[in-house]
């Protein structure tokens, strides 16, 4: 199973009185999640299931793709990395998954995934983490494909 963990792109502070789902992304963050969207439309199976928080951010970001995508409460801003991992399906899914979520759940499940424990790993807004999981002879590894930032591409 591929877990895609795509953080969203550069989102303006929160004003004061403001509900933190309803910050919209910078114009920088366009361009990141723009970018960001070309890369992983050029890799991502069309059989990949897009799972987005309800954060604007977040639906923005995921917009980029020109893809349908579900809006999935459960991985909302500052939720348990085990909600991450369910709503994914992880590691059973038979389609490949790309979450949009947030810091910093993205990184503890990358961390988790990798190294069997929740560390404070920072993900860059707009990056993408791409996880694989895999059965060799028995032996059952989680491998980093790749890690790519916006503003590299």
């Amino acid at each position: 199973m591929d877990l895609i963990l795509w953080r969203h792109a550069e989102a303006h502070v929160q004003r004061e009185g403001q509900d933190d789902l309803e910050r919209a992304l910078t114009a920088k963050g366009e361009r990141q999640a723009q970018r960001m969207a070309e890369w992983l439309n050029q890799r991502i199976a069309h059989s990949t299931r897009i799972l987005v928080s309800p954060a604007l951010r977040c639906q923005q970001t995921a917009k980029a793709l020109g893809k349908s995508f579900k809006t999935v409460d459960s991985i909302a801003p500052d939720v348990p990395t085990d909600n991450l991992l369910k709503a994914a399906r992880w590691p059973d899914s038979p389609e490949p998954v790309l979450i949009v979520g947030h810091q910093p759940t993205l990184g503890l499940a990358a961390a988790l995934l990798l190294t069997g424990e929740e560390q404070p790993w920072a993900m860059k807004k707009g990056a993408v983490w791409w996880l694989r999981h895999r059965d060799r002879d028995g032996d059952v590894q989680v491998v980093l494909q790749a890690v790519q930032a916006p503003d590299c591409l």
